[in-house]
Protein backbone atom coordinates (compact mmCIF):
# COMPACT_ATOMS: atom_id res chain seq x y z
CA UNK A 1 0.00 0.00 0.00
CA UNK A 2 3.12 2.12 1.16
CA UNK A 3 4.56 1.47 -2.59
CA UNK A 4 1.36 2.54 -4.53
CA UNK A 5 1.11 5.67 -2.32
CA UNK A 6 4.55 6.64 -3.19
CA UNK A 7 4.06 6.11 -6.68
CA UNK A 8 1.15 8.31 -7.00
CA UNK A 9 2.97 11.11 -5.34
CA UNK A 10 5.91 10.68 -7.51
CA UNK A 11 3.67 10.88 -10.57
CA UNK A 12 1.73 14.14 -9.09
CA UNK A 13 5.24 15.93 -8.55
CA UNK A 14 6.20 15.67 -11.84
CA UNK A 15 2.78 16.51 -13.30
CA UNK A 16 3.02 19.83 -11.65
CA UNK A 17 6.24 20.15 -12.42
CA UNK A 18 5.36 19.68 -15.90
CA UNK A 19 2.44 22.55 -15.42
CA UNK A 20 4.45 24.72 -14.16
CA UNK A 21 7.58 24.81 -16.49
CA UNK A 22 5.37 24.82 -19.68
CA UNK A 23 2.96 28.07 -17.76
CA UNK A 24 6.11 29.60 -17.69
CA UNK A 25 7.28 29.20 -20.96
CA UNK A 26 4.19 30.48 -22.21
CA UNK A 27 4.19 33.51 -20.06
CA UNK A 28 7.71 34.64 -21.48
CA UNK A 29 6.36 33.62 -25.15
CA UNK A 30 3.53 36.07 -24.87
CA UNK A 31 5.11 38.48 -22.87
CA UNK A 32 8.96 38.53 -25.79
CA UNK A 33 6.99 38.83 -28.98
CA UNK A 34 4.52 41.80 -27.59
CA UNK A 35 7.98 43.30 -26.12
CA UNK A 36 8.82 43.03 -29.86
CA UNK A 37 6.33 43.62 -32.15
CA UNK A 38 6.23 47.50 -30.40
CA UNK A 39 9.72 47.91 -31.56
CA UNK A 40 10.12 50.58 -34.35
CA UNK A 41 10.62 48.93 -37.95
CA UNK A 42 13.22 51.41 -39.90
CA UNK A 43 13.81 51.68 -43.81
CA UNK A 44 16.74 52.73 -44.84
CA UNK A 45 17.03 54.79 -48.05
CA UNK A 46 19.93 54.46 -50.69
CA UNK A 47 19.95 57.77 -52.65
CA UNK A 48 20.47 56.80 -56.57
CA UNK A 49 23.23 58.55 -58.57
CA UNK A 50 21.36 61.27 -60.05
CA UNK A 51 20.45 62.36 -56.86
CA UNK A 52 24.34 61.97 -55.40
CA UNK A 53 25.38 64.04 -58.33
CA UNK A 54 22.53 66.97 -58.02
CA UNK A 55 24.00 70.55 -57.98
CA UNK A 56 22.56 71.00 -54.81
CA UNK A 57 24.47 67.99 -53.21
CA UNK A 58 27.68 69.08 -54.70
CA UNK A 59 30.33 71.43 -53.27
CA UNK A 60 29.95 74.78 -53.93
CA UNK A 61 33.48 75.26 -55.38
CA UNK A 62 32.31 72.44 -58.09
CA UNK A 63 30.26 74.95 -59.92
CA UNK A 64 31.13 78.58 -61.11
CA UNK A 65 27.57 79.58 -61.47
CA UNK A 66 25.06 80.70 -59.06
CA UNK A 67 22.46 78.22 -57.59
CA UNK A 68 19.71 80.11 -58.92
CA UNK A 69 21.18 79.37 -62.82
CA UNK A 70 21.43 75.92 -61.92
CA UNK A 71 18.32 75.07 -64.67
CA UNK A 72 18.62 77.80 -66.56
CA UNK A 73 18.79 77.31 -70.51
CA UNK A 74 21.81 78.42 -72.03
CA UNK A 75 21.90 81.67 -74.27
CA UNK A 76 22.79 81.71 -77.72
CA UNK A 77 26.21 84.03 -78.69
CA UNK A 78 29.41 84.17 -80.51
CA UNK A 79 31.19 82.67 -77.29
CA UNK A 80 28.60 79.78 -77.16
CA UNK A 81 29.03 78.27 -80.47
CA UNK A 82 32.96 79.08 -80.50
CA UNK A 83 33.19 76.80 -77.36
CA UNK A 84 31.02 74.16 -78.62
CA UNK A 85 33.14 74.30 -81.94
CA UNK A 86 36.34 73.54 -79.23
CA UNK A 87 34.75 70.88 -77.34
CA UNK A 88 34.17 69.05 -80.31
CA UNK A 89 37.45 69.64 -81.88
CA UNK A 90 39.04 67.93 -78.44
CA UNK A 91 36.72 64.88 -79.17
CA UNK A 92 37.78 64.74 -83.19
CA UNK A 93 41.21 65.66 -82.76
CA UNK A 94 42.25 63.85 -79.12
CA UNK A 95 41.79 60.30 -80.81
CA UNK A 96 43.49 61.37 -83.44
CA UNK A 97 46.73 62.14 -81.66
CA UNK A 98 46.59 58.63 -79.45
CA UNK A 99 46.27 57.02 -82.53
CA UNK A 100 49.10 58.01 -84.32
CA UNK A 101 51.26 57.36 -81.61
CA UNK A 102 49.96 54.27 -80.95
CA UNK A 103 50.68 53.09 -85.16
CA UNK A 104 54.34 54.82 -84.53
CA UNK A 105 54.45 52.61 -81.22
CA UNK A 106 53.75 49.51 -83.04
CA UNK A 107 55.60 50.16 -86.35
CA UNK A 108 58.91 50.89 -84.87
CA UNK A 109 58.40 47.87 -82.37
CA UNK A 110 57.39 45.18 -85.01
CA UNK A 111 54.49 44.04 -82.76
CA UNK A 112 50.84 43.69 -83.26
CA UNK A 113 49.80 45.33 -79.92
CA UNK A 114 50.89 49.31 -78.62
CA UNK A 115 51.31 49.88 -75.00
CA UNK A 116 48.94 52.22 -73.77
CA UNK A 117 49.14 55.43 -71.81
CA UNK A 118 52.13 57.00 -74.64
CA UNK A 119 52.16 60.56 -73.51
CA UNK A 120 51.86 62.18 -76.65
CA UNK A 121 50.50 65.61 -77.22
CA UNK A 122 49.60 68.88 -79.22
CA UNK A 123 49.53 72.01 -77.24
CA UNK A 124 47.75 75.17 -79.42
CA UNK A 125 46.24 78.21 -78.60
CA UNK A 126 47.11 82.22 -78.30
CA UNK A 127 48.44 84.35 -76.29
CA UNK A 128 48.51 88.31 -76.32
CA UNK A 129 51.03 90.32 -74.10
CA UNK A 130 51.85 94.09 -73.16
CA UNK A 131 54.12 96.15 -71.90
CA UNK A 132 54.99 99.67 -71.15
CA UNK A 133 53.52 101.67 -74.43
CA UNK A 134 53.10 98.51 -76.58
CA UNK A 135 49.58 97.47 -77.49
CA UNK A 136 48.67 94.18 -76.83
CA UNK A 137 48.64 91.73 -80.37
CA UNK A 138 47.64 88.17 -80.32
CA UNK A 139 50.23 85.32 -80.70
CA UNK A 140 49.65 81.76 -82.16
CA UNK A 141 51.46 78.83 -80.01
CA UNK A 142 51.65 75.16 -81.07
CA UNK A 143 53.82 72.68 -79.23
CA UNK A 144 53.77 68.89 -79.59
CA UNK A 145 55.27 65.92 -78.46
CA UNK A 146 55.64 62.18 -79.38
CA UNK A 147 56.38 60.10 -76.59
CA UNK A 148 56.26 56.70 -77.56
CA UNK A 149 56.69 53.62 -75.25
CA UNK A 150 58.17 50.51 -77.57
CA UNK A 151 57.49 46.98 -76.67
CA UNK A 152 60.87 47.34 -75.21
CA UNK A 153 59.97 49.09 -71.82
CA UNK A 154 63.17 50.92 -71.45
CA UNK A 155 63.48 52.28 -74.64
CA UNK A 156 61.41 55.18 -75.95
CA UNK A 157 61.21 57.76 -78.84
CA UNK A 158 60.88 60.62 -77.91
CA UNK A 159 60.15 63.57 -80.89
CA UNK A 160 59.83 67.42 -79.10
CA UNK A 161 59.06 70.43 -81.13
CA UNK A 162 61.70 71.88 -78.86
CA UNK A 163 64.49 70.96 -76.74
CA UNK A 164 65.60 72.73 -73.49
CA UNK A 165 69.21 72.56 -73.68
CA UNK A 166 68.88 75.15 -76.82
CA UNK A 167 66.97 77.61 -74.88
CA UNK A 168 68.81 80.12 -72.80
CA UNK A 169 68.23 79.81 -68.67
CA UNK A 170 66.80 83.29 -68.64
CA UNK A 171 64.20 82.68 -71.08
CA UNK A 172 63.29 78.97 -69.60
CA UNK A 173 62.37 80.64 -66.13
CA UNK A 174 60.56 83.26 -67.68
CA UNK A 175 58.52 81.23 -70.59
CA UNK A 176 55.17 81.46 -69.32
CA UNK A 177 55.94 85.03 -69.40
CA UNK A 178 56.01 85.43 -73.14
CA UNK A 179 54.45 84.71 -76.32
CA UNK A 180 55.93 83.54 -79.37
CA UNK A 181 58.16 86.45 -80.82
CA UNK A 182 59.88 86.60 -77.71
CA UNK A 183 60.88 82.83 -77.67
CA UNK A 184 64.16 81.34 -79.03
CA UNK A 185 63.96 79.67 -82.57
CA UNK A 186 64.47 76.00 -82.15
CA UNK A 187 64.05 73.58 -84.33
CA UNK A 188 62.66 70.06 -83.37
CA UNK A 189 64.94 67.15 -82.22
CA UNK A 190 63.86 63.41 -82.28
CA UNK A 191 66.01 60.82 -80.41
CA UNK A 192 65.81 57.23 -78.84
CA UNK A 193 65.87 57.00 -74.93
CA UNK A 194 67.39 54.68 -72.91
CA UNK A 195 65.69 54.57 -69.57
CA UNK A 196 67.69 52.85 -66.67
CA UNK A 197 68.03 53.33 -62.69
CA UNK A 198 70.99 53.65 -60.71
CA UNK A 199 71.81 52.26 -57.38
CA UNK A 200 69.01 53.45 -54.79
CA UNK A 201 66.50 54.59 -57.23
CA UNK A 202 68.16 57.05 -59.26
CA UNK A 203 66.27 57.67 -62.55
CA UNK A 204 68.51 57.62 -65.13
CA UNK A 205 68.27 58.50 -68.56
CA UNK A 206 70.67 58.21 -72.32
CA UNK A 207 69.05 60.14 -75.49
CA UNK A 208 70.97 59.82 -78.61
CA UNK A 209 69.08 61.51 -81.61
CA UNK A 210 69.04 64.70 -84.05
CA UNK A 211 68.05 68.08 -84.43
CA UNK A 212 65.47 68.01 -87.21
CA UNK A 213 66.97 70.32 -89.66
CA UNK A 214 69.30 70.55 -92.71
CA UNK A 215 72.14 69.97 -92.22
CA UNK A 216 71.32 67.30 -89.28
CA UNK A 217 72.70 68.23 -85.48
CA UNK A 218 73.62 64.97 -83.80
CA UNK A 219 73.47 65.22 -79.83
CA UNK A 220 73.86 63.23 -76.88
CA UNK A 221 72.39 63.72 -73.88
CA UNK A 222 71.94 62.32 -69.84
CA UNK A 223 69.92 62.81 -67.18
CA UNK A 224 69.88 61.48 -63.28
CA UNK A 225 67.20 62.39 -61.40
CA UNK A 226 66.57 61.88 -57.78
CA UNK A 227 63.93 62.44 -54.91
CA UNK A 228 64.58 62.86 -51.19
CA UNK A 229 62.18 62.59 -48.10
CA UNK A 230 63.75 64.72 -45.69
CA UNK A 231 61.37 64.79 -43.30
CA UNK A 232 57.25 64.49 -42.70
CA UNK A 233 57.08 67.63 -44.56
CA UNK A 234 60.63 68.77 -46.45
CA UNK A 235 60.86 66.92 -50.10
CA UNK A 236 64.56 67.45 -51.99
CA UNK A 237 64.55 67.00 -55.97
CA UNK A 238 67.82 66.84 -57.55
CA UNK A 239 68.39 66.71 -61.83
CA UNK A 240 72.03 66.44 -63.14
CA UNK A 241 72.15 66.90 -67.03
CA UNK A 242 75.26 66.73 -69.28
CA UNK A 243 74.55 67.14 -73.29
CA UNK A 244 76.63 67.60 -76.31
CA UNK A 245 75.71 68.89 -79.64
CA UNK A 246 77.65 68.67 -82.82
CA UNK A 247 77.41 72.48 -83.85
CA UNK A 248 76.83 73.75 -80.39
CA UNK A 249 79.52 72.00 -77.87
CA UNK A 250 78.49 70.40 -74.77
CA UNK A 251 76.95 71.60 -71.36
CA UNK A 252 75.42 70.83 -68.39
CA UNK A 253 72.98 71.70 -65.93
CA UNK A 254 72.42 71.51 -61.97
CA UNK A 255 68.98 71.57 -60.70
CA UNK A 256 67.62 71.56 -56.77
CA UNK A 257 64.42 71.86 -56.05
CA UNK A 258 63.19 72.14 -51.84
CA UNK A 259 59.62 72.31 -50.80
CA UNK A 260 57.16 72.20 -48.13
CA UNK A 261 53.79 72.71 -47.27
CA UNK A 262 53.72 76.11 -46.29
CA UNK A 263 50.50 77.57 -44.49
CA UNK A 264 46.70 77.69 -45.18
CA UNK A 265 46.93 75.35 -47.65
CA UNK A 266 49.84 77.26 -49.65
CA UNK A 267 53.13 74.98 -51.06
CA UNK A 268 56.43 76.10 -50.78
CA UNK A 269 59.14 75.44 -53.46
CA UNK A 270 62.73 76.85 -53.54
CA UNK A 271 64.70 76.13 -56.64
CA UNK A 272 68.29 76.43 -57.93
CA UNK A 273 69.58 76.16 -61.08
CA UNK A 274 73.52 76.25 -62.47
CA UNK A 275 74.20 75.97 -66.43
CA UNK A 276 77.28 76.00 -68.36
CA UNK A 277 77.22 77.96 -71.84
CA UNK A 278 79.45 76.42 -73.65
CA UNK A 279 79.87 79.15 -76.78
CA UNK A 280 80.16 81.82 -73.61
CA UNK A 281 82.21 80.13 -71.43
CA UNK A 282 80.84 81.05 -68.74
CA UNK A 283 77.44 80.08 -66.30
CA UNK A 284 74.49 81.01 -65.80
CA UNK A 285 72.39 81.04 -62.50
CA UNK A 286 68.83 81.23 -61.22
CA UNK A 287 67.19 81.35 -57.78
CA UNK A 288 63.28 80.98 -57.64
CA UNK A 289 61.20 81.18 -55.19
CA UNK A 290 57.32 80.12 -55.54
CA UNK A 291 54.00 79.63 -53.68
CA UNK A 292 51.65 77.60 -55.00
CA UNK A 293 47.47 77.15 -54.25
CA UNK A 294 44.80 75.60 -55.17
CA UNK A 295 41.84 78.14 -54.56
CA UNK A 296 39.19 75.63 -55.94
CA UNK A 297 38.49 72.92 -58.14
CA UNK A 298 39.00 75.37 -61.40
CA UNK A 299 41.74 78.21 -60.25
CA UNK A 300 45.32 77.96 -59.11
CA UNK A 301 47.38 80.54 -58.02
CA UNK A 302 51.33 80.99 -58.32
CA UNK A 303 53.20 83.65 -56.96
CA UNK A 304 57.32 83.49 -57.75
CA UNK A 305 60.27 85.90 -57.41
CA UNK A 306 62.99 85.32 -59.25
CA UNK A 307 67.11 86.42 -59.47
CA UNK A 308 68.90 85.07 -62.79
CA UNK A 309 73.06 85.95 -62.70
CA UNK A 310 76.17 84.91 -64.83
CA UNK A 311 79.55 84.33 -63.98
CA UNK A 312 81.14 86.71 -66.63
CA UNK A 313 83.15 89.09 -65.97
CA UNK A 314 82.17 88.49 -62.76
CA UNK A 315 79.66 86.62 -60.53
CA UNK A 316 76.51 89.52 -60.70
CA UNK A 317 72.43 89.48 -61.10
CA UNK A 318 71.64 90.51 -64.39
CA UNK A 319 68.11 90.55 -63.42
CA UNK A 320 65.24 90.35 -61.00
CA UNK A 321 61.50 89.90 -61.54
CA UNK A 322 58.32 88.83 -60.30
CA UNK A 323 54.90 87.10 -61.39
CA UNK A 324 52.03 86.00 -60.36
CA UNK A 325 49.72 83.55 -62.37
CA UNK A 326 46.26 82.75 -62.25
CA UNK A 327 45.48 79.31 -64.63
CA UNK A 328 42.04 79.25 -64.86
CA UNK A 329 40.40 75.62 -66.21
CA UNK A 330 37.93 76.64 -68.65
CA UNK A 331 36.75 73.08 -69.12
CA UNK A 332 37.31 69.65 -68.27
CA UNK A 333 41.22 69.24 -67.92
CA UNK A 334 42.36 69.84 -71.55
CA UNK A 335 40.93 73.74 -71.96
CA UNK A 336 42.83 76.61 -69.86
CA UNK A 337 43.28 79.96 -69.26
CA UNK A 338 46.12 82.30 -68.25
CA UNK A 339 46.77 85.56 -66.89
CA UNK A 340 50.16 86.70 -65.98
CA UNK A 341 50.95 90.22 -64.55
CA UNK A 342 54.78 90.32 -64.54
CA UNK A 343 57.62 92.73 -63.29
CA UNK A 344 61.42 92.67 -64.13
CA UNK A 345 64.61 94.60 -63.32
CA UNK A 346 67.21 93.94 -66.02
CA UNK A 347 70.48 95.12 -65.74
CA UNK A 348 70.90 95.99 -69.60
CA UNK A 349 67.73 98.40 -68.62
CA UNK A 350 70.18 99.65 -65.44
CA UNK A 351 67.77 97.83 -63.34
CA UNK A 352 64.83 99.83 -64.63
CA UNK A 353 61.36 98.42 -63.94
CA UNK A 354 59.67 96.72 -66.88
CA UNK A 355 55.94 95.70 -66.67
CA UNK A 356 53.89 93.34 -68.72
CA UNK A 357 50.71 91.31 -69.00
CA UNK A 358 50.01 87.82 -70.62
CA UNK A 359 47.13 86.06 -71.47
CA UNK A 360 46.85 82.78 -73.05
CA UNK A 361 44.51 79.99 -73.53
CA UNK A 362 45.71 76.68 -74.14
CA UNK A 363 43.50 73.45 -75.72
CA UNK A 364 46.07 70.00 -75.44
CA UNK A 365 44.77 67.37 -77.74
CA UNK A 366 45.96 64.28 -76.05
CA UNK A 367 44.62 60.20 -75.52
CA UNK A 368 45.92 60.41 -72.41
CA UNK A 369 45.83 63.39 -69.91
CA UNK A 370 47.36 63.63 -66.90
CA UNK A 371 45.38 63.95 -63.48
CA UNK A 372 46.81 67.25 -62.29
CA UNK A 373 47.50 69.20 -65.71
CA UNK A 374 45.65 72.53 -63.90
Amino acid sequence: MSCMSNLWWTLADRFFRFLIAGLAAGFFLTFSSLGYSVEPVFEVHEPSVAEKLAPERLPVGFYTFEPDEFWAEPRDSYWLKFSNWVLRQERIQGPKVQALGQWADRTLSGSAHSLPNNESYLRIGFATGSEYSDLAQFEPEARFRLDIPTTKKKLRLVIESQSEELIPLEERQRDRQLTGPERSDTEATGALRYLTEVGDAINFSNDVGVRLRIPADAFWRATAEKRWQLDDKWILNAQQRFYYFYQDGWGERTWLGLGRPAWDEWYFRSSSELEWVHDDRKFQAAQIFTLRKRMNSRLIVTPRLGVLGESQPSWRATSVFGDLTFRYRLHSNWLFAELIPALEFPREESFKDRASVVFRVEMYFSGFIEENRL
